[in-house]
């Protein structure tokens, strides 16, 4: 064969590609996010063991799926989780969660654990359950967030504090809680928003980080809890059983980072097991 009968050949098959892409544009149906939508995200916090046979594998949002074995609801975690920042969903108003421990994509009714209604407005919210017979809570997410310049080697990060303690099962905790950090300048405790009872939350507040190197900008950051009476007084340090069945003050760190914002949960129970702990969850 020869070159020119070759070249023919590939000029025609070069040409017919470009016509077969031309009928078949690929488009993405997606539908944008209007103004009257409700987006939320899943919290799961329920004081119970940390264990795959307490994970939620379906979730169901107004008889449509979100969640499934494949993908569960994790215990003290939420959804979606794979990247900070997203969310589902819905038109506003009454909306109901199914929840279900099924380990079938196509669940059995006796697996359904949670059935409630709750409402949602347009925006963004954070939708927390936390007794499988009690409608969840929710809270605005304050979007949209703000950032703070850094100041020299100074600089902010954002914490929202909620208080989902319990005492023993079933038993909310009657205690009003301050959270607290410790200031890298001084080394006292510094309040992080106002106390809290059960079911509540700080807000977003900002927590200051100085930075040990001007080229990193994380920093580990000391939380303490204190118990604050009626009168606003604090009363002393968050007692808590520990794995050895003695009550200490409640202490932990975590790593912060410049700019970012970041839901700090106290879950489980104080006075039984499981233990009870601050978990996170990345918001920007």
């Amino acid at each position: 064969m020869n070159m020119k009968i070759i070249k023919y050949i590939s000029l025609v098959v070069v040409l017919a590609l470009m016509a077969s892409c031309e009928k078949h544009l690929i488009e993405y149906d997606a539908e944008p996010i209007g103004d009257n939508i409700a987006e939320f995200q899943l919290h799961y916090m329920n004081p119970v063991s940390a264990v795959a046979a307490n994970y939620i594998n379906r979730v169901e949002v107004n008889g449509k799926m979100i969640a499934n074995v494949k993908a569960p609801l994790t215990t003290y975690n939420a959804i979606p989780k794979t990247d900070a920042g997203r969310f589902y969903t819905v038109n506003p108003g009454s909306v109901n969660f199914k929840l279900y421990f099924t380990t079938k994509l196509l669940p059995a009714a006796d697996s359904l654990v949670y059935d409630q209604n709750v409402t949602l407005t347009k925006g963004k919210q954070n939708v927390f359950v936390h007794d499988f017979n009690q409608p969840p809570i929710v809270f605005d997410n304050g979007y949209p967030y703000i950032s703070r310049q850094t100041v020299e080697t100074d600089s902010t990060t954002y914490v929202k504090f909620y208080n989902f303690l319990y005492e023993t099962a079933g038993v909310p905790t009657t205690l009003k809680l301050q959270y607290q950090y410790i200031s890298h300048r001084t080394g006292e405790v510094v309040n992080i928003g106002p106390p809290v009872a059960f079911g509540e939350s700080t807000g977003w507040q900002q927590v200051l980080l100085v930075k040990s190197d001007p080229l990193v900008n994380t920093r580990r950051i000391d939380y303490r809890i204190k118990v604050v009476d009626e009168a606003g007084n604090i009363t002393g340090d968050l007692q808590i059983r520990n794995s050895s069945g003695k009550y200490v003050s409640y202490s932990d760190y975590w790593t912060g980072t410049i700019g970012r914002w970041v839901h700090h949960m106290i879950g489980g129970m104080r006075a039984a097991s499981p233990a009870c702990a601050v978990r996170v969850f990345t918001a920007k």
